[in-house]
C-alpha cells in the first residue's frame, strides 16, 4: 500500500514541475519564447503545493519537535545555498535565502517572527537593519565639518548580507505517528537563514572572540509554501523536471543535525548538557535521530 502511494505521488510531483524554465525550449521559434508557457499549458495549469490534508490530534500516536541545524558546505545542501550570482540566470531559479526574502519583500510571506515559537513578529525594515551597515570614514567627517551639505557618498562603505554570506539554515519541524495510517510523517513548521553578524563583516580586528553566526529571522513555514513551490531547484538528472523548494524541504531532504529538542527540561540545546567536545554533541545528535527512527519500528513490535 504504501508504495502505491508513493508512486501516485511521485507522478503527481512530475506532473506539476514539468512547466519550469525550460518550458517550450524545443519548441520555440525565437529565445524569448523559452520559458514562456503556451495558453493550452496556462489552461490545463494546475501547479500548486500538495495539501498537507487535517490532521486531527487524537490521530497522533507520537510526536516531537526538534530543531536542526543545516550546514550549506555540506554537499547535499548546496541546491540551498546555490546559484548565489542572479545577473545570468533565470528568475525562477534562486537561492533558498533569496527566495524567502525576496517573498517577505514582496508581502507573499507575511508570517515573519524572532524567535523558533513564533512570538515577536518582524517587519521587513526591521529585517534590512539587520541585513545593511554602513560606516562612515573620518575624512568625511571634516567634509561635514567645512561644507554641511557637500556629497560625502565616497566616503560611506556599505555592507550587505547576501546568499553567498548565508553559511546554514536552522529549520523546526516535528516527526509524528499517525495512528490512522500508522506510519511516521514529518511536517516543517519553521525556517531560519544564519548569517554573520552584518557589524563584523570587514572588521578583522574582532578576531574569533564574537560569535558571527546569527538567525536573521523565523518565517512559519506553512505561510511561505506557495513560494517555496514557485521556485524551482536545478535536478542534475534532468533540467526538464526541476524540484521545487517545498518538495525538498517536506520530504527532508537535506541533511542536518538535530541541535535541540522538545524535552522537560525547556527544550535544553545539545550543547547546553554535551559541552567542549564537538563530536559527542554529534554523537548525540545521531542518537537523537535513532531514537526517532525506532518509535515507528517499535509500534510494531509487541
Amino acid at each position: 500500500m504504501s508504495q502505491i502511494k508513493l508512486i501516485i505521488v511521485s507522478l503527481v510531483l512530475f506532473a506539476s514541475i514539468a512547466n519550469y524554465a525550460q518550458t517550450n525550449l524545443l519548441n520555440a521559434k525565437v529565445p524569448q519564447q523559452i520559458g514562456v508557457k503556451t495558453q493550452e499549458q496556462m489552461a490545463a495549469d494546475n501547479d500548486k503545493p500538495l495539501e498537507y490534508g487535517y490532521i486531527d490530534d487524537r490521530d497522533i500516536f507520537w510526536s516531537k519537535v526538534v530543531w536542526e541545524f543545516v550546514d550549506l558546505n555540506e554537499r547535499l545542501n548546496l541546491p540551498f545555498y546555490y546559484p548565489i550570482d542572479t545577473m545570468r540566470i533565470t528568475s525562477d531559479r534562486r537561492s533558498l535565502y533569496d527566495t524567502l526574502l525576496r517573498g517577505i519583500r514582496q508581502n507573499k510571506i507575511t508570517e515573519v517572527y524572532d524567535d523558533s515559537y513564533f512570538t515577536g513578529r518582524m517587519s521587513y525594515e526591521e529585517i534590512q537593519s539587520k541585513l545593511v551597515r554602513f560606516d562612515t570614514l573620518p575624512e568625511a567627517f571634516d567634509i561635514l565639518n567645512a561644507d554641511p551639505n557637500a556629497d560625502i557618498s565616497e566616503y560611506v562603505d556599505k555592507y550587505t548580507i547576501d546568499s553567498e554570506h548565508i553559511e546554514a539554515f536552522m529549520v523546526k519541524g516535528v516527526w509524528y505517528i499517525d495512528s490512522r495510517q500508522g506510519e511516521m510523517k514529518y511536517r516543517l513548521l519553521g525556517i531560519a537563514p544564519i548569517a554573520p553578524d552584518v557589524q563584523t563583516i570587514g572588521r578583522d580586528n574582532l578576531g574569533n572572540n564574537v560569535d558571527e553566526r546569527l538567525p536573521l529571522f523565523w518565517v512559519f513555514y506553512p505561510n511561505a509554501r506557495e513560494v517555496m513551490h514557485e521556485m524551482k531547484v536545478f535536478n542534475p538528472n534532468n533540467a526538464a523536471f526541476p524540484i521545487s523548494f517545498d518538495h525538498l524541504l517536506n520530504a527532508h531532504r537535506f541533511n542536518a543535525l538535530i541541535y535541540k529538542e522538545e524535552n522537560v527540561y525547556g527544550d535544553r540545546e545539545v550543547k547546553s548538557y554535551v559541552k567542549g567536545n564537538s563530536l559527542f554533541q554529534v554523537l548525540e545528535s545521531e542518537k537523537l535521530k535513532e531514537d526517532i527512527r525506532n518509535k515507528e519500528l517499535d509500534i510494531w513490535n509487541y
